[in-house]
């Protein structure tokens, strides 16, 4: 039986290294490449077509979302597993909306790692027990999807990652190439969707929260 071909982007040399050794202690895996950054992973999948991609979401320069979206174009076969430190299903659900197949978190066991890429690799989606977990709670708790960090789009969680940073509005619209308006509009869709009256809520529910905004 042939091998399942992985593709690894992280950008920590470390863990790479780790889940190299691991995937390749398993007759079912071989590690084919590894990558430490979004536009990397890219043209790696683009010249390899591997089986399977485990994307780390935050990655420097293009991210995890948006390298997702390009190896669906260019390497369409590969599925692609999304993993995170993140446990909010807000990230789940925008790597699962821009091609990806899976999503396990780094809290993930060895074994539902491996469960997770034979699984995307046969074209079924998977989800972690985690993140199944919080969903569960969230829904027995009565949470609304449609307000709070869930809600929140991967260029809303941008903003406010500059924000923690301590941009100004213009400085972020200078690092995202967009206008000073566009901004001014990304933080008052933050400020209504986490239920916040001004910048410097913002700034505390920030500093204060324990969500992840790396």
């Amino acid at each position: 039986m042939d091998k399942i071909t992985i593709l690894i982007a992280d950008d920590h040399t470390l863990v790479r290294e780790t889940w190299s050794f691991i995937l390749n202690t398993d007759e079912r895996f071989k590690v084919v490449a590894e990558s430490g950054s979004g536009e990397e992973a890219v043209e790696l999948a683009r010249q390899m077509r591997p089986d399977v991609v485990i994307m780390d979401i935050n990655l420097p320069g293009m991210n995890g979302i948006e390298a997702t979206q390009l190896i669906r174009k260019y390497s369409p076969a590969s599925k692609i597993l999304g993993v995170s430190l993140h446990t909010q299903p807000t990230y789940a659900r925008k790597m699962m909306q821009k091609g990806a197949m899976g999503y396990v978190t780094k809290n993930s066991s060895r074994e539902e790692m491996f469960r997770a890429i034979t699984e995307v690799q046969q074209g079924r989606r998977y989800i972690c027990e985690e993140i199944k977990n919080i969903l569960s709670e969230q829904v027995i708790n009565g949470e609304d999807q449609s307000n709070g960090v869930n809600a929140l789009s991967q260029r809303e969680i941008e903003i406010i990652q500059f924000i923690k940073k301590g941009f100004s509005s213009k400085e972020i619209a200078e690092s995202l190439d967009i206008s000073v308006k566009t901004v001014e509009v990304h933080r008052y869709n933050v400020l209504k969707k986490l239920n916040l009256k001004n910048a410097a809520a913002l700034v505390n529910y920030i500093n204060n929260s324990q969500l992840e905004f790396e």
